[in-house]
């Protein structure tokens, strides 16, 4: 494995949890924090919430409903047969990540597109993770992707084509994350923090009594390993984080290295200076959809962009430098 040819392509780094201190300590209120751990849509959720009652099985209610609506894994799932139709009655939870899609994909000029699901496939990032003999027709398959040619009406879900699918995962794991907080809410919770695959959702107080504290680590490329160190420890509340990336999430064909960011423009992976991009929004589901955009557009138009958005971000570039917004440097826990 050459170094330059994972540069080539963008990586993923990750999001660590670093609570300020131990579960279960108080806080100013005279509950004890709980802390709640699993799996869920591949990969693992933690959630630390402060209640003088336990609410794991709403959580759990919460997960499995996001799931059998946004998942493109469950062929039962909403998502699912919105993909197999050209129009469908959808939910609230569809009509809320769709939206923001929508607006994502507006505001990056494209290069955020959750109707990217037959070019990952065809990529090898879909189900079963392999490329398929479509990898040589994605001028083909280009035809029938883009966001612009779907609309809400009168609560469905229309197509232009029916052969036009959805894949959220890229916003997905932050939608989670929201509707998980908004549980909690909903049931008197201020103090908690919401994390699912490494995107994060967190409200009020640590169980230390502080802001909520965070690792986001940086990945340094070895010619056999992946080794990881911190870039930044953040302190921050009543905000959405994500970080997107490639470096966990790519894989080998005929010698060349393909990472699961596809380009809206090409249907191609996406070359992009960017290795890894952490995005603080209002809402973990908006930071989740931009990180992926900027992940596609690259570093001078992501900046450009951001600037105008005014959001805590950081990037760490290929050429090893690391770019943060003025927002992002005073949340940089000392």
């Amino acid at each position: 494995m050459k170094l330059n040819n994972i540069f080539k392509y963008s990586l993923l780094t990750s999001l660590a949890l670093l609570l300020a201190a131990c579960l279960g300590k108080k806080s100013d209120d005279s509950a004890e924090f709980r802390k709640m751990e699993g799996l869920v849509w591949n990969t693992s959720y933690h959630v630390t919430y402060q209640s003088e009652r336990p609410l794991d099985d709403s959580i759990i209610s919460v997960l499995d409903r996001v799931g059998k609506n946004l998942s493109v894994f469950d062929s039962s799932s909403l998502v699912s047969k919105v993909n197999a139709q050209d129009s469908t009655p959808v939910n609230t939870d569809f009509i809320r990540v769709y939206i923001m899609s929508v607006k994502i994909n507006k505001a990056s000029d494209g290069a955020f597109d959750p109707t990217l699901s037959p070019a990952i496939d065809a990529w090898g990032f879909g189900k079963g993770h392999k490329v398929t003999a479509d990898t040589a027709r994605i001028d083909s398959i280009m035809q029938f992707i883009g966001i612009s040619k779907t609309r809400l009406s009168h609560d469905a879900l229309v197509k232009d084509d029916i052969r036009i699918r959805f894949n959220f995962s890229a916003i997905a794991k932050g939608y989670g994350c929201d509707a998980v907080a908004e549980m909690l809410r909903d049931n008197g919770v201020e103090n908690f923090l919401v994390e699912i695959g490494g995107e994060i959702m967190a409200r009020g107080k640590s169980p230390s009594g502080d802001k909520w504290r965070i690792s986001v680590d940086r990945p340094i490329l070895s010619a056999d390993r992946e080794i990881h160190e911190s870039q930044s420890v953040i302190a921050f509340t009543d905000m959405g984080v994500a970080t997107s990336g490639n470096y966990r999430n790519f894989h080998y064909e005929n010698g060349e290295v393909f990472g699961h960011t596809i380009s809206a423009t090409t249907g191609r992976p996406a070359r992009t200076d960017i290795l890894s991009a952490t995005v603080l929004a209002k809402t973990a589901m908006e930071a989740d959809g931009l990180a992926t955009a900027y992940m596609a557009m690259g570093s001078e138009k992501a900046i450009r962009l951001n600037k105008s958005m005014k959001l805590p971000a950081m990037f760490v570039l290929a050429d090893s430098t690391v770019w943060m917004s003025p927002q992002f440097e005073k949340l940089i826990a000392e």
